[in-house]
């Protein structure tokens, strides 16, 4: 089981579960309101969505599970992305650090910004340089992890320190296991 460092924004993810919850009322009142036999069209389209109501409202609420960063058996987990996280190991990792970004929601106005955190790479592995991500969850180039603070939980100088703290814990005590079994 991996170890939640930064959890994702629930608030926004509630919100997004509203639309298709209120699809899927829809599709109840129309099932209460037109019988099979009286007119299967529109029956079963109230039938169609409830189910896609559910299911999209299903699927965004199961984000709410998956954390923006993790740490599991050495490695940083970053869920920047529909799949596996992308997993880099936790002594590449070298600091946490926030910063300011477009704030990529539409209508939203030109030059609006967000806080964003970025985590710092190491450039010992160039390998883990640059990573396809979603866009919108943030950005993965020349070594910097962005994360649009858009999309996870508030960002202030405590989850900072809170990350950074942790960062440095692990990494200590993975420095330490690798000592004793060298020696």
């Amino acid at each position: 089981m991996a170890e939640v460092w930064l959890r994702t924004n629930r608030r926004a993810l509630a919100f997004g579960a509203v639309p298709p919850l209120v699809v899927a009322a829809i599709g109840g009142w129309m099932l209460q309101h037109f019988s099979a036999a009286e007119s299967a069209g529109l029956h079963w389209t109230g039938v169609a969505l409830i189910a896609m109501g559910c299911a999209f409202a299903a699927a965004i609420l199961m984000q709410l599970r998956r954390p923006r960063i993790a740490y599991r058996a050495g490695e940083v987990l970053f869920h920047l992305r529909s799949g596996p996280p992308l997993a880099v190991p936790v002594e590449l990792v070298e600091a946490f650090f926030l910063g300011q970004g477009p704030f990529m929601v539409k209508g939203a106005s030109q030059g609006s910004e967000a806080v964003n955190l970025v985590a710092r790479i190491s450039q010992r592995d160039p390998s883990y340089a640059k990573r396809e991500v979603k866009p919108a969850l943030g950005n993965w180039c020349e070594s910097y992890v962005t994360i649009r603070g858009l999309w996870c939980e508030p960002l202030n100088g405590e989850v900072v320190r809170r990350l950074n703290r942790r960062l440095r814990e692990v990494s200590e005590a993975r420095a330490a296991a690798v000592g004793q079994a060298a020696g």
